[in-house]
C-alpha cells in the first residue's frame, strides 16, 4: 500500500483533475457538446481524450521528479524517489507507460489528436530535461504543454481546431504566470516576478471575458471569472506582501487548482453551461485530492 501511495504521489492526482477539465473545456469550445447525445459513438472520443490527458499529464509529472531526483534529495527528500520508496527505474517505467498510453488513446480518436498528444509528451519531456532551467523559456515551455492540452480537447472536431487554435495562447499565459511564481517556492520569491504574474492573470481574465462578450455569454462567464479572480489573487497578494516560500507555495497551489474554474469559464463562454457545471464540480474533487497529495 505504501508503494502504491508513492506512485500516486508521483502523478499528482489533484493536478490530473485539472488536465481533464482542460479537455472538457476544449471539447465545449469545439461545439461537440451542443448536439451531444448519450450514445456509444459520442461518448467514446470524450472518454479517450480524458484518458489521454491522464496519461500525458501523469507521465510528464513523473519524469519531472525523475529529472529532479538529485535536487529533491536536498530540497524535498520526502518525495517518493529521493526517499527511496520508488526507484528511478520504476518511475521511468511508470512515466513511459503513461505517456505511451496517452498518445495511443488520443490516436484512437484521430490522427490529429494523436499528433497533438505526441507534441504534449515531447514538450513535457523537453521541459523536464532542459526548459525548466531557463527563466523565460521554462515557463513558456510549461505553458505550451497546457495550451496543447486545450487544443487536444478541441481536436475532437478537426474544423474547430482550425478556427480556435489561437485560444491556446490563454492557458500558455496563465501557466507562464504560475511557473514564474513557483520559482520562489523553496527559497522565497521576487516581487517583480509576482507583479508580472499578476499582470498576466489580469490579461487572461480580460481575454476570456472578451470572448464571452463576442459569443453573447457574458453573464455566466463573468460569474466563473469572478470566482477565478478571488481564488488566484487572494493568495498571490499575500505572497506579494510577504514573498516567503510558504505564501508562494499557496499561490502556486491556488493557481493550479483554479485551472478548473478557468476551464468552466471557457465552457460558459462558448454557450455550454451544462459542461461548465460538470467542470466546476471537479473543483471539490481536486481540492480534496490536494489535501492528500502534493500539488507541486
Amino acid at each position: 500500500m505504501e508503494k502504491t501511495f508513492g506512485y500516486l504521489r508521483l502523478i499528482r492526482p489533484a493536478n490530473i483533475v485539472t488536465a481533464i477539465a482542460d479537455i472538457l473545456a476544449g471539447i465545449a469550445i469545439s461545439g461537440f457538446f451542443t448536439s451531444f447525445t448519450f450514445n456509444q459513438d459520442r461518448i467514446y472520443p470524450v472518454l479517450l481524450l480524458c484518458l489521454s490527458t491522464i496519461g500525458l499529464y501523469g507521465g510528464g509529472i513523473v519524469f519531472n521528479d525523475v529529472f529532479d531526483a538529485k535536487l529533491d534529495a536536498t530540497e524535498r527528500p520526502e518525495r517518493p524517489i529521493p526517499s527511496g520508496l520508488i526507484t528511478i527505474r520504476e518511475a521511468c517505467l511508470l512515466g513511459g507507460l503513461l505517456l505511451t498510453g496517452g498518445i495511443i488513446a488520443a490516436t484512437l480518436v484521430s490522427y490529429l489528436s494523436g499528433i497533438l498528444a505526441l507534441a504534449i509528451a515531447l514538450a513535457a519531456l523537453f521541459y523536464n530535461k532542459y526548459g525548466k532551467h531557463h527563466s523565460f523559456f521554462g515557463p513558456l515551455n510549461m505553458g505550451i504543454c497546457r495550451g496543447l492540452n486545450l487544443l487536444l480537447g478541441i481536436s475532437i472536431i478537426a474544423a474547430a481546431l482550425n478556427e480556435w487554435f489561437i485560444l491556446a495562447a490563454v492557458p500558455i499565459m496563465y501557466i507562464y504566470s504560475i511557473t514564474m511564481i513557483s520559482r520562489g517556492e523553496v527559497h522565497g520569491g521576487d516581487r517583480n516576478s509576482l507583479y508580472t504574474a499578476a499582470a498576466l492573470y489580469i490579461t487572461v481574465l480580460g481575454l476570456i471575458l472578451y470572448i464571452s462578450f463576442i459569443n453573447e455569454q457574458l453573464v455566466w462567464t463573468l460569474i466563473f471569472l469572478s470566482l477565478l479572480a478571488w481564488m488566484i489573487f487572494r493568495p498571490l497578494l499575500q505572497a506579494i506582501r510577504e514573498p516567503i516560500g510558504k505564501n508562494i507555495g499557496m499561490a502556486v497551489k491556488a493557481g493550479v487548482i483554479s485551472l478548473i474554474i478557468m476551464d468552466a469559464a471557457w465552457a460558459a463562454a462558448f454557450n455550454s453551461f451544462s459542461t461548465a457545471v460538470i467542470i466546476i464540480l471537479l473543483l471539490p474533487v481536486s481540492l480534496w485530492l490536494a489535501k492528500v497529495f502534493a500539488v507541486t
